[in-house]
C-alpha cells in the first residue's frame, strides 16, 4: 500500500503551490488583484472541513486574475467530499466562466476561434478537477467497503470455527456421559456393595472413601458435561473455585494418611489460593498413585513477601499398581505457578521419599 503524506504536509504544499502561482502571475501593484488571490490561497487551509465556502473564496481570484490553482484545488476537494452531481457539474461551469470573463468587463465573445479553444481547455480542466475528485470519492468507498467485507469474513470464520468446537464439544459430552460415567458410576456401585459385604473395619473404610471419591467425581463429571453441552451459551464455572478453606477437606478426603499444617492469614488472592490447592491436590494425588502406604505432611507458610507450600511423603510401604498417566500432572503446575511470578520444585529426599515445593509472591494477581 502506498504510504500517504500527512494531511498537513499536503496542505501546506497546496497553499505553497497557491503561492508561488500567485507569484508568477500577479505583480504587487495590483493590490486589489493581489488580496483575492492571497486571499483564495489561504482559503484552502478550509478545505477539508467547508469544501464549499472554500471554493467559492477562491472565485474572486480566478475572475480577476489568472491564478487558478487555488480554485482547482478548492474545486477537486469538494468533488472527493461531495456526492451532490449537480453541484459539483454547476461548480465547474462557474469555475469555466470566472476563467474565461475578466473584470471589470464580463462579455464573453463566443465567435473568435480562441475563444472557443480557451473555453474547452478551461472546461476540460475544470472537469479534470471533478473527475479526480469523484475518482479518489469512489476509491475511498471502495476499500471501506473491502474493510467491510473482510471483516465480514473474518467473522464467519469465527462462527465456523465455533461451530465446529461446539460440535466437537457435544460430541465429548456424549463420550463423557456414555463411556466415562458409566465406568465411574460402575465402581460408585461395586464399591458400596464392598463396604456393606465385608467385615474388615479397614477394607470397610477403603471401600466408603472409593465410594465417596467416586460419587464426587460423577457430581463434576455431570457438570462438565452440562458445560460442554451448553456450548455457544453464556460463560459458565466448570466447578466452584477452591480456596483454602477446601484445604482440610481436601487432605481428609485424600485416601491417605496426612498431616497439615498452615499459618496462612485470611485476604490472600483467589488465584494465590487456587494455586496452593491444585498444589496439594497434585502431590496428595501422586503419593497416592506412586507411594502406597506412605504418609504425607502439608506444610504451607507465609515468609515475608511470599507464600511458600511443601508437600512431603516417606518412602511407599506396598508396592504401586501401575495406573495410566499423561504425566503433565507437575508441568500444569509449574505453567500455572509460573504464570503468578512463582516456581515449583520437585525431587526425592534423603529417606526414599519426595517432596513437592511451591513458592508464590503473597500478593498475586486475582
Amino acid at each position: 500500500m502506498t504510504p500517504r503524506l500527512p494531511a498537513p504536509v499536503l496542505d501546506a504544499a497546496l497553499v505553497a503551490a497557491a503561492l508561488l502561482d500567485v507569484w508568477a502571475n500577479l505583480a504587487a501593484d495590483e493590490p486589489l488583484r493581489l488580496t483575492c488571490a492571497l486571499a483564495a490561497a489561504f482559503a484552502l487551509l478550509l478545505r477539508r472541513r467547508l469544501p464549499l465556502l472554500t471554493f467559492l473564496l477562491t472565485l474572486p481570484a480566478v475572475l480577476l486574475s489568472d491564478a487558478v490553482i487555488a480554485a482547482l484545488a478548492a474545486l477537486y476537494t469538494l468533488a472527493s467530499l461531495s456526492r451532490r452531481r449537480i453541484l459539483l457539474a454547476v461548480c465547474a461551469v462557474v469555475f469555466t466562466i470566472s476563467d474565461l470573463a475578466s473584470w471589470p468587463s464580463l462579455s464573453i465573445d463566443l465567435s473568435g476561434t480562441s475563444t472557443l479553444i480557451t473555453l474547452g481547455y478551461t472546461g476540460a480542466t475544470a472537469g479534470a478537477a471533478v473527475f479526480l475528485g469523484q475518482l479518489v470519492q469512489t476509491r475511498r468507498d471502495l476499500s471501506l467497503r473491502l474493510a467491510e467485507i473482510s471483516e465480514a469474513r473474518d467473522h464467519e470464520r469465527s462462527l465456523i470455527a465455533q461451530t465446529v468446537l461446539a460440535t466437537e464439544r457435544a460430541q465429548l459430552a456424549r463420550e463423557m456421559h456414555d463411556v466415562v460415567s458409566h465406568q465411574v458410576s460402575l465402581i460408585a456401585v461395586r464399591a458400596g456393595a464392598l463396604q456393606v459385604g465385608t467385615g474388615d473395619a479397614e477394607v470397610k473404610e477403603a471401600a466408603a472413601t472409593i465410594r465417596r471419591l467416586s460419587v464426587q467425581t460423577l457430581d463434576e463429571l455431570r457438570h462438565m458435561v452440562s458445560v460442554l453441552r451448553a456450548s455457544g451459551g453464556r460463560p459458565t464455572e466448570l466447578t466452584p473455585q477452591p480456596s483454602l478453606a477446601d484445604l482440610r477437606q481436601l487432605v481428609d478426603n485424600s485416601g491417605i494418611e496426612a498431616e497439615l499444617q498452615t499459618d496462612l492469614p485470611d485476604g490472600l488472592p483467589p488465584t494465590v489460593q487456587r494455586a496452593i490447592y491444585r498444589t496439594v491436590q497434585e502431590a496428595l494425588t501422586n503419593v497416592r498413585k506412586h507411594a502406597p502406604g506412605a504418609t504425607a505432611r502439608v506444610r504451607i507458610r507465609r515468609e515475608g513477601g511470599a507464600v511458600r507450600v511443601t508437600v512431603s511423603n516417606t518412602s511407599a510401604t506396598r508396592p504401586a499398581v501401575p495406573l495410566p498417566s499423561a504425566h503433565y500432572g507437575l508441568v500444569g503446575l509449574r505453567q500455572r505457578a509460573a504464570l503468578l511470578g512463582g516456581t515449583v520444585t520437585s525431587g526425592p529426599t534423603s529417606d526414599g521419599g519426595y517432596e513437592l515445593r511451591l513458592e508464590l509472591p503473597a500478593e498475586g494477581t486475582s
